[in-house]
């Protein structure tokens, strides 16, 4: 499959937004419910053989990639319409995830204070098992969305 080609999940439609390193990686998924039904995530994305390492793997920079723009999925809310920077990932692996697979992700708020900081956690899962657990801590900027 390639970009042009891939249509998503009943439910999910394409994120558009301006994160031009998220399209070239992409096309990443939303689902069209900000909660989606157990074994659906917020977002999506099909792994493909150009997002997998010399082992044949789904490549963990890739789902590192994807973990990122999921923490902000799960933070739309107190972003408020603003911009953010992610201040720190922290990432466990725990399984491969392959070429062929439907891989999602979902995730909550932990905490958001008032000067912009949010605390997020989540996975990112298959059908078959859950890839990789997430948190991090993300900064709202005072600069909103054009």
């Amino acid at each position: 499959m390639n970009n042009e080609t891939i249509s998503p999940p009943a439910g999910y439609r394409a994120w558009s937004h301006a994160d031009r390193f998220e399209h070239r990686n992409g096309p990443i998924f939303i689902h069209e419910d900000y909660n989606p039904p157990p074994k659906q995530g917020l977002l999506c994305f099909f792994a493909e053989q150009r997002h997998c390492n010399g082992g044949g793997a789904v490549h963990g920079g890739m789902l590192m990639t994807f973990a990122d723009g999921a923490m902000f999925a799960v933070a739309h809310k107190q972003m408020q319409g603003n911009f953010g920077v992610t201040v720190t990932m922290n990432n466990e692996f725990l399984y491969p995830g392959w070429p062929g697979q439907w891989i999602h992700a979902t995730g909550e708020v932990v905490r958001a204070t008032k000067s912009g900081l949010i605390f997020v956690r989540g996975q990112l899962f298959t059908e078959q098992q859950t890839l990789l657990t997430f948190s991090g801590l993300l900064k709202r900027l005072n600069k909103k969305h054009s």
